[in-house]
């Protein structure tokens, strides 16, 4: 979630972690040396939901915290946002990367997303704060839910936004989706509404998740493919994503969480952080899981690579 895999929860068993303890191993490589110590004594646990970005953030933070002087581990085993959240709130996560429309939707129980991500962010950020949970300053990317297209049909057919998809005629207005996003409020049926395709139901062909993006580059079954926006197989299939003019899809900022009392302990993971948060743009992202689930690299190798690159580590 994938956003979408944020937001639709695998509620499976708890995996055993480890508690916030002093003395964990480091699981930096970083070179063997810190590039400072502000973060001296911080151990714990980062974690991570069960997807290639969520490995890749994970690895990202540990090896990040560690050349400051922390002694973290990545744990990228749980399954499911609910145990990843509750790892958090139980203290066995000292923190993980979430997503600003599960968090508001699925940890605070509201059922209509704010209109735009700077303000969604906010609103979740002053929410979390209520459960003792801080939100560090988010990354640009947003991992929502998408429509894309083979990047020569979009030239052909002369569309960028879904407003353009809405103005073509019926004919060329054909769509994949996954069967849950057919029924779901801010999926297919808000989405018709929203912009007003006019396609039929015979325009619509129903596929599983990862089939889209190879029907949707072939233009077989569909012209536009549900997709979610970081994906990697988005630029490795030369698929082109369809602005949302409109703002309908809710915004799935990423941004770092953990509790406050940790933060208050340690305010400088804040300043830590923000060294990387701007960097990791949706082009960004999709860019590192595509070395992962298209290229199939190693989260591990790939976040301490790409901190190489940006000379973070």
């Amino acid at each position: 979630m994938h956003a979408r895999k944020a937001a639709t929860l695998a509620f499976a068993a708890l995996a055993a972690g480890s508690l916030v303890l002093t003395g964990c191993s480091s699981g930096g490589s970083g070179g063997g040396s810190s590039a400072s110590d502000e973060l001296s004594g911080l151990t714990g646990e980062i974690g991570s939901k069960d997807f290639s970005e969520q490995y890749i953030l994970a690895h990202i933070t540990t090896e990040l915290l560690n050349a400051h002087g922390a002694d973290v581990t990545a744990n990228t085993k749980l399954v499911g946002s609910a145990n990843v959240r509750q790892a958090l709130e139980n203290d066995q996560f000292l923190g993980y990367w979430e997503y600003t429309g599960t968090a508001w939707i699925t940890y605070n129980g509201n059922t209509e997303p704010v209109q735009g991500a700077e303000a969604q962010f906010d609103a979740v950020r002053e929410a979390d704060a209520e459960n003792g949970i801080a939100w560090l300053d988010p990354a640009p990317f947003n991992n929502t839910y998408a429509f894309a297209i083979r990047q020569s049909e979009a030239d052909a057919l002369g569309v960028q936004s879904l407003s353009d998809v809405a103005e073509l005629p019926s004919a060329d207005q054909t769509f994949c989706i996954e069967s849950e996003f057919s029924t779901r409020d801010d999926g297919w049926p808000g989405l018709k509404a929203a912009y007003g395709f006019d396609a039929p139901d015979s325009n619509v062909t129903m596929l599983d998740t990862g089939v889209i993006y190879t029907a949707t580059e072939k233009g077989d079954d569909c012209n536009f493919g549900e997709v979610f926006q970081t994906d990697g197989r988005i630029p490795a299939l030369n698929l082109v994503v369809m602005e949302d003019d409109l703002e309908f899809f809710p915004s799935y900022q990423g941004g770092f969480t953990l509790k406050q009392s940790t933060l208050d302990e340690y305010p400088a993971i804040a300043d830590v952080m923000d060294l990387v948060s701007p960097l990791l743009t949706t082009e960004e992202m999709q860019r590192l899981n595509a070395l992962v689930d298209v290229e199939g690299e190693d989260p591990e190798d790939v976040a301490i690579e790409w901190l190489e690159e940006q000379e973070l580590i």
